[in-house]
């Protein structure tokens, strides 16, 4: 009968006193050696559909997500996502008045990571302007392309960020980053806070 691997994974190896049966030998061993793999996959969506049944996922199986550069272990109940592609930092497409490098802080960019197991948006840099429109809006929307999905919480995300106390009496603003990949600024009124300058280094949120 077969014995297994020395590894203590449970993958069948055929012996010579086996009766011979290629095909069965060779479907136990992938069954025995894939799960143990990375698995890669278009999507979440396409995993879900093709882990059934049999294939239904086990704790420890690892997958790769292609359409989010996202490594996930199955810990027996969910899919936890523990390492990501290349997340690089990515400029914030700024609307018409604002500037980036804000306070000399640098660009105002985000990028996705791993932050204890949970997808999370970091932010860095800064913006500025030196002017002001009459009608201030409520809120200024910062961004003039939305996020991209996978950079977009499941339900909307508010977070506090430092601004100048030159022509303001605040030093924090609340930014909302909402569901639809949009990047809302409150707390900018007339005549008190008018700040110089808005800062996002340190500031961040899960996913």
């Amino acid at each position: 009968m077969p014995t297994t691997d020395a590894y203590g994974q449970g993958i069948p190896l055929p012996t010579l006193t086996d009766a011979p049966d290629i095909p069965g030998a060779i479907s136990a061993l992938a069954a025995g050696v894939l799960p143990k793999l990375a698995l890669p996959f278009a999507s979440a969506s396409v995993r879900g559909a093709t882990l059934v049944g049999a294939q239904a996922p086990r704790a420890g199986m690892i997958t790769w997500l292609q359409d989010v550069s996202r490594l996930e272990v199955y810990d027996g109940e969910a899919w936890v996502s523990f390492a990501f592609g290349t997340n690089t930092w990515k400029t914030v497409p700024l609307a018409s008045g604002w500037t980036n490098n804000g306070n000399s802080q640098g660009t105002f960019q985000y990028r996705v990571v791993n932050l204890f197991g949970q997808s999370s948006i970091f932010f860095r840099g800064g913006i500025s302007r030196t002017t002001y429109p009459a009608t201030i809006p409520v809120p200024f929307q910062l961004n003039t392309t939305a996020l991209p999905v996978e950079a977009r919480p499941g339900s909307l995300r508010t977070i506090s960020v430092p601004c100048s106390d030159s022509g303001s009496s605040r030093i924090t603003l609340k930014l909302d980053v909402s569901t639809t990949g949009w990047l809302n600024l409150y707390g900018i009124s007339r005549p008190a806070d008018l700040p110089a300058w808005v800062g996002f280094n340190g500031c961040f949120t899960s996913l």
